[in-house]
């Protein structure tokens, strides 16, 4: 078949702008209404859509400016991708589960459990926190250090993986008349000892319907892309430009080969932030309505977490980004596309502020489902993108407004399904089913 691209609906409560919950289109509880999200899934899932994902901060959003913020409540991932399991029957289920405050067998048994639920659609987003207020509710005063994350993330994928291979695929052969309920000799123990872990196994799992769910990451610093290089099966990334995306592409894609990998054993799929209108117009003056709402201390507040937990609030809103330190707790990655950003177009702390307040600092398109649909097949058929994960202003509207106008402008030029051709992630996805590493040789 043709290649085409690949789409994620990136779910956000009220959507992706950080004024949305002020709309009056915008539920304002939504980041607690399962009908809610119920509802975008079966957007998504008719649009054909290949996942949804769901991001997550183990730590509320605090204080004055928090306070008129909509980013304080909001479902547990694994908990709602679960009951969202059982209303949908195609459609990916990706959710984040950090490294840094979990422990390997935690992890290995929800996301098994998640896909068997789900028939095998589901994807585990390996991140290390960036949120420094996470440190403080796991008996932490700041995070490990971003060299020491990456290390511990390392050895927790191995242990996650291993785990999911405790059983062969017809391990359990449930005999009544025997009474034989598993084959002793396709039950494999990991015993693993390393630096940050110990786990015997195996996982009280049986081996699941995609063999494992799939792995997605979206680092983008150095230590960021040597891991995903190794580990990934989909990268979500923020570029900000077409020249960005395509450096990223190759450089990512380059380094696969040193660890026994095909190019297209790993998707890429950048962040792209939509909003979609009849007309140029039309499309600027709904996204013009959301930034009306931004309180300049707002976004201020919002880029410094994206910076990487940096308290702004001293600094003048009409004066220049300050420097910074390199953040140690935060996404590198995310803090130099920032500050390349200020210094290129000369921003002010509020004019950057008040630029990220939607997109959050990925790609961001504002026109009409043709115009919109050009430049998401240019990055496709230009060496920048697999797919994308598509973010929008609010929601149920924004969702709504990308299925209905966008999404039939790129199937009618064949460069997304019309139907799914399969039932798990990984095959919506054109993902191998990986081999039980006990019992066959692997890359």
């Amino acid at each position: 078949m043709p290649r085409q691209l690949k789409l994620g609906a990136f779910l956000m409560a009220t959507g992706h702008h950080v004024a949305a919950w002020r709309h009056p289109d915008v539920p304002a509880n939504a980041g607690l209404d399962f009908s809610h999200y119920k509802r975008l899934a079966q957007i998504a899932e008719a649009a054909k859509f290949d996942a949804l994902f769901v991001a997550d901060s183990i730590a509320a959003a605090t204080g004055e400016i928090a306070s008129r913020m909509a980013r304080s409540d909001h479902f547990e991932p694994l908990t709602l991708l679960s009951a969202l399991s059982v209303v949908t029957e195609h459609i990916g289920l990706i959710a984040t589960a950090t490294t840094s405050y979990n422990e390997p067998y935690h992890v290995a048994r929800k996301f098994a459990s998640l896909d068997h639920l789900s028939g095998g659609r589901a994807g585990w987003n390996l991140v290390t926190s960036d949120n420094a207020a996470e440190a403080r509710n796991f008996g932490r005063d700041e995070h490990l250090g971003h060299g020491e994350r990456y290390s511990r993330a390392r050895e927790f994928h191995q242990v996650v993986t291993g785990l999911w291979d405790s059983w062969e695929d017809d391990a359990f052969v449930r005999d009544k008349a025997s009474g034989a309920y598993y084959d002793p000799a396709k039950l494999h123990v990991l015993d693993h000892v390393g630096e940050h872990f110990r786990v015997k196994g195996p996982l009280n799992v049986a081996r699941s319907p995609q063999g494992q769910p799939v792995i997605v990451q979206a680092g983008s610093s150095e230590a960021g892309r040597e891991l995903a290089a190794q580990t990934a099966e989909v990268v979500f990334t923020a570029q900000t430009s077409l020249a960005s995306a395509q450096a990223f592409y190759a450089d990512l894609k380059g380094r696969l080969a040193q660890y026994g990998r095909e190019p297209d054993a790993l998707k890429i799929m950048p962040g792209v932030f939509v909003v979609v209108g009849q007309t140029q117009a039309q499309a600027q003056e709904k996204f013009e309505a959301f930034q009306q709402l931004v309180e300049p201390e707002v976004g201020v507040a919002l880029l410094g977490r994206m910076l990487g937990n940096f308290d702004l609030s001293g600094y003048p809103l009409d004066g220049p980004l300050p420097e910074l330190p390199l953040t140690d707790s935060g996404q590198r990655s995310r803090q130099q596309l920032l500050t390349e950003l200020a210094g290129r177009e000369h921003l002010s702390l509020a004019q950057l502020g008040r630029r990220i307040a939607g997109g959050r600092g990925h790609y961001s398109l504002i026109g009409t489902p043709v115009q919109i649909a050009d430049e998401l097949q240019h990055w496709f058929e230009n060496g920048a993108a697999d797919g994308f994960n598509v973010l929008v202003p609010h929601l149920p509207g924004g969702l709504e407004d990308f299925a209905q106008w966008v999404v039939p402008e790129l199937q009618r030029r064949g460069l997304f399904r019309t139907e799914y051709a399969g039932t798990t992630l990984r095959e919506h996805l054109g993902l191998a089913r990986p081999g039980n590493r006990f019992t066959e040789k692997q890359p």
